[in-house]
């Protein structure tokens, strides 16, 4: 089993420190489908566009950013990093990117959550209060979505459907859709039980102690009668790759600090700190951050920690203040680490045949 690699963008838009500068939206988005364009060309094999509804990112619209991607990319699959499905039509959401996925000639996926932010909740109508069983209603509906093209639905979030067929169908026989979670165990677990491929949110701390969760994801998984192969697990982290771990850490720690003490300042952390940040791009944190072998290393590890891993993502966002780091660290990722973690896991894998 290999390894998919690639790169989960926020579109983030962050004033420079020295100089307080916020490059405009309009050259943020031409540099943000350069990145793609660039991980296409360097053979990574997935781009996410995220979906926030705040200031300081871009991305409220992923299904319009992917379908600009896909014409401009050749082989690159996309993705959404997540679609806050809870606020969202999944009628929609489902045509969305049924279109994208014929625009690209079947590269489209989806990762639908609940969402880190409250944001779109009150901004769609929807309340807080009903965070997860408007999550479980409207995941109901896209699967069904997915399977039939015509369908007989009801539920208490939405008006029904009769037997209405929903267009067009995309490219693909059926669209991928990962549920993506953060730390609850709930979440593993649905996933299991729809036999749906998981997308982790890992931030902070560090990757073993996601194990026991991914352990839980599997083993309901297992109880539902799929088969281990279908349970696929994703990891999107913190990541930059630069010629040398300084560099790389240099290169994103403005925006990452200035990034996290903001939504920190709104949840009641402490300031972000560099001693903090070099703790999670040390061998024991779950920062991808470093050079192309100091970040190879680190997502073996993650991969063996997590008992095998279908794909991980770097979320590069906060290093955007470096427009030629960023193009830097997709070429590096592209060209050196990710054919060296494949070789790797290949070489692993012949081994333990072998034996």
């Amino acid at each position: 089993m290999t390894i998919e690699i690639g790169i989960d963008s926020f579109a983030a838009t962050i004033p420079d420190p020295d100089t307080g500068r916020t490059v405009s939206a309009t050259e943020r988005m031409k540099a943000l489908l350069a990145e793609v364009e660039t991980a296409d060309r360097v053979g990574l094999d997935v781009f996410g566009i995220g979906e926030h509804h705040r200031s300081e990112f871009l991305d409220s619209a992923p299904a319009v950013i992917l379908a600009a991607a896909a014409a401009l990319t050749k082989r690159i699959r996309l993705t959404s990093a997540v679609t806050v499905l809870s606020a969202a039509d999944p009628v929609r959401v489902f045509q969305d990117f049924a279109t994208i996925d014929l625009i690209s000639a079947g590269r489209a996926e989806i990762v639908v959550g609940r969402g880190s932010f409250g944001e779109a909740y009150p901004l769609f109508g929807f309340a807080m209060q009903d965070y997860d069983a408007l999550f479980a209603e409207k995941l109901d509906l896209l699967l069904k979505l997915r399977d039939d093209v015509e369908v007989t639905w009801r539920g208490r979030f939405r008006h029904p459907l009769s037997g209405q067929g929903v267009f067009p169908r995309p490219h693909q026989e059926k669209i991928p859709i990962w549920l993506g979670v953060g730390g609850t165990p709930q979440s593993f677990a649905r996933a299991g039980k729809l036999g749906l491929p998981l997308m982790v949110a890992i931030i902070g701390g560090s990757f073993d102690r996601f194990r026991p969760l991914v352990d839980l994801y599997r083993e309901e998984g297992r109880r539902a009668g799929y088969a281990p192969e279908a349970l696929k697990v994703g990891v999107h982290a913190m990541g930059f790759v630069g010629d040398t771990d300084l560099a790389a850490r240099n290169a994103f720690f403005p925006g990452w600090a200035h990034m996290f003490t903001e939504i920190g300042r709104e949840r009641g952390w402490s300031r972000a700190t560099r001693a903090q940040f070099d703790a999670m791009c040390g061998p024991g944190g779950a920062f991808l951050i470093g050079s192309p072998e100091t970040v190879r290393d680190k997502i073996l590890a993650a991969n063996e920690a997590l008992g095998g891993l279908s794909r991980i993502t770097f979320q590069m966002s906060s290093a955007m203040l470096e427009t030629q780091a960023m193009q830097r660290s997709i070429e590096l990722l592209g060209t050196e680490v990710a054919p060296e973690v494949k070789a790797a896991l290949g070489q692993a894998i012949e081994h333990d045949l072998a034996d």
